[in-house]
């Protein structure tokens, strides 16, 4: 599992997916209002379907009202 942390300025909505080398989405891991603080979520290293996904390169985009960052993390099984 890998364990993504993010910081929220200001109560907004947060939405954090896994997204493939191929651009695909693979797992929604938040998508909730949010209040000002630090957060952790962990990915488990499945999709939305529950299913274990494969070792390589993924990416976790974190979107806040008109704030987006993407990030490179490698998943090991």
């Amino acid at each position: 599992e890998t364990r993504i942390s993010y910081e929220v300025a200001k109560h907004t909505h947060i939405v954090l997916r896994v997204i493939n080398v191929q651009g695909q989405h693979v797992r929604t891991l938040v998508n909730e209002d949010k209040n000002a603080g630090i957060y952790e979520v962990t990915w488990d290293g499945r999709n939305d379907y529950d299913q274990k996904v494969a070792s390589g390169v993924y990416f976790y985009r974190l979107e806040a009202m008109d704030f987006i960052k993407t990030r490179k993390m490698v998943f090991f099984q």
